[in-house]
């Protein structure tokens, strides 16, 4: 593997963070129409199509029985995170969601330590605090607001959601490490979309009008797969981890933009402190990544 530059592997990981950010946008619209649950089946189904042409039609490496249990792993995890957090986020604004998730990096860090064996440097962690500040800002600014006992539940939805999603950073490591990013993302479409099929039949309903959001959300999932599985083949998920605090910035933006949700000074004033810390800690010196690690 072609050795690159920590700072380039942390903008390609911001960048995969940005389009999976215009996904949850239109992912939000979708779940307030059909439903998280046909949501998320229609847009998988439409992703293995979307991921499906550029593995299938191009030469590729044999399979692995490996690899295959780690795309069934993360595949499994990720239906339920993903469903966890969809449900949540029609209930609050996109920027408190994204703010609840983002214990999920911070779990990520230690996770790294104990299952793949990166050293955490104090620069890392330190960045990683400074980060999580700024999320418990934002969060004190959305506390003034009374949203309901509906979007308690919805914050709950997602606080779990957020530990799953720990567990997928290590495994998508671990992952990037066997697999190509074209590999990663037509599997993890096909075993999630399996997943939810499960159900289809009881739970999913046929989208009347929603095609081209549900076209545009697996091509954004896609692309952002495949942004985020290049990263974390080139780089420690301890360095990338704090590039995951970059998605407040455009959940902020985005849900202003796409549903009038207002952006507040504590708002500005936690995502100082994110974008600080994230830029922080790319520019610092950091372990090299692990070629061979244990995951369960």
């Amino acid at each position: 593997m072609t050795p690159v530059a920590p700072l380039l592997a942390f903008a390609v990981a911001t960048a995969g963070i940005a389009v999976f950010s215009g996904m949850d946008a239109i992912m939000k619209g979708l779940v307030l129409g059909i439903g998280a649950y046909s949501a998320l089946f229609w847009r998988n189904v439409v992703g293995v199509a979307v991921s499906g042409v550029p593995y299938l039609l191009r030469p590729r490496p044999p399979l692995s029985r490996e690899g295959m249990r780690l795309h069934i792993m993360r595949g499994i995890v990720t239906a339920v995170m993903s469903w966890l957090f969809f449900w949540g986020l029609a209930r609050v604004p996109m920027a408190q969601a994204i703010a609840l998730s983002h214990i999920a990096p911070l779990m990520s860090l230690f996770l790294a330590a104990w299952l793949l064996g990166e050293r955490i440097s104090r620069r890392t962690v330190t960045a990683s605090v400074l980060a999580f500040a700024g999320v418990l800002v934002i969060m004190a600014g959305q506390a003034q607001n009374d949203l309901g006992p509906d979007a308690f539940r919805g914050a709950l939805a997602i606080l779990a959601s957020a530990c799953c999603y720990a567990w997928n950073i290590i495994v998508m490591r671990r992952q990037s490490l066997l697999t190509g990013p074209a590999e990663i993302a037509f599997f993890q479409s096909l075993v999630v979309a399996i997943v939810f099929a499960i159900g289809a039949p009881w739970f999913a309903q046929w989208p009347a009008g929603e095609w081209v959001e549900i076209a545009g959300a697996a091509v954004l999932a896609v692309v952002s797969l495949a942004l985020l599985g290049w990263a974390y083949a080139h780089a420690p998920a301890s360095v990338l981890a704090p590039s995951e605090y970059t998605a407040f910035v455009w959940a902020s933006i985005l849900g202003f933009l796409v549903f009038g949700e207002r952006v507040s000074g504590w708002t500005l004033a936690g995502a100082v402190l994110i974008i600080g810390a994230c830029l922080w800690a790319a520019t610092g010196r950091h372990a090299q990544p692990v070629a061979e690690a244990a995951l369960p």
